[in-house]
């Protein structure tokens, strides 16, 4: 699992512990994600899947593609789609996937780095791996989160961000075991590069072999913990945890992840997604590639999509 890592992780800045009489945040739940498919037949797991709405907001929906191993002429990606009213968050951590989309923005992203994409209005997309990978095959491993605009930020104009992963914030906890890559937002006053409307924090941590994990987190934000690989506990109850499994957070200031002493050769670390953000608290209509606030607002953007208002394919396009 590369993303990007440090070659001195003693050298980065120190998340210090918290306060003693700081709230541990306790577990409310640890569902399993499913599996399934997307796009043209790429396999992901869903990892909101039987988590409560509630405790997810600001966020929508999470995807892990992957982690596969392709063959010559497997990989594959996404057609041309519409969205509207939400920003997609497209991190890779193994291989190569390719953006397109109807507003200038694209590029290529490979080994942590992350394209994020405020669809707003409405925006067209595309998302697949590129023609050297598809005739190669190799591996492919990412997720795909989707984030809940306010409904005063869903009219906003499209926006793409192109977020390398030398960009990230490298920070390592109070003991040196864990690193962090903050992509978006805060961890315990260190920034990550992405530029949110919706308030979040965003980090992808590598815990070593029996390395506990403690950080301050926002009371007014949520905390959500997905687990890429390997074993591990979760909450002040040490509640066990592994891949493709999430675990939700309930209020207070400080959230606890502990890696197993002893983890599988072909994962030998503890990796998770940390996710949190201000909840928006507003009603929710999804349909598909679009979530707004009502069901009129769905059906405006369908006649608005097949009406041509939410852009429009370029020349140059990638894809069939």
């Amino acid at each position: 699992m590369p993303a990007i890592t440090a070659d001195d992780i003693t050298a980065l800045p120190h998340i210090p512990l918290p306060a003693p009489d700081a709230t541990q945040r306790r577990i409310l739940s640890i569902t399993t994600a499913p599996h399934g498919l997307e796009g043209e037949g790429f396999p992901v797991r869903r990892a909101f899947a039987g988590a409560d709405p509630r405790h997810l907001d600001p966020f929508v929906h999470l995807d892990q593609m992957g982690e596969v191993e392709y063959a010559p002429g497997e990989p594959k990606g996404t057609p041309w789609h519409p969205h509207r009213g939400f920003e997609t968050v497209t991190y890779m951590i193994d291989g190569t996937f390719q953006h397109q989309d109807s507003n200038g923005g694209g590029g290529l992203i490979t080994n942590g780095d992350t394209q994020w994409m405020t669809a707003g209005r409405g925006i067209l997309h595309i998302e697949r791996p590129p023609e050297a990978l598809i005739a190669s095959g190799g591996l492919f491993h990412g997720f795909q989160l989707w984030v809940n605009l306010p409904a005063a930020e869903k009219w906003t104009p499209p926006r793409y961000q192109d977020i390398r992963a030398n960009k990230v914030s490298l920070v390592t906890t109070y003991d040196g075991g864990t690193l962090l890559r903050v992509i978006a937002g805060e961890v315990a006053g260190h920034e990550g590069p992405g530029v949110t409307h919706t308030p979040i924090s965003m980090a992808h941590a590598t815990l070593s072999p029996g390395a506990r994990m403690v950080l301050p987190w926002p009371r007014d934000f949520n905390a959500l913990v997905y687990v890429l690989s390997g074993r591990g506990t979760v909450g002040p109850d040490a509640r066990p945890v592994a891949g493709g499994q999430l675990a939700v957070f309930g209020d207070g200031d400080v959230i606890t992840v502990t890696a197993d002493q002893q983890q599988e050769s072909r994962a030998p670390h503890l990796d998770v997604l940390l996710l949190g953000g201000r909840p928006i608290r507003e009603p929710v209509a999804w349909y598909g590639p679009f979530v707004m606030n009502t069901h009129a607002e769905i059906a405006q953007a369908l006649a608005d999509y097949q009406a041509g208002k939410l852009g429009v394919i370029p020349a140059d396009h990638i894809g069939n």
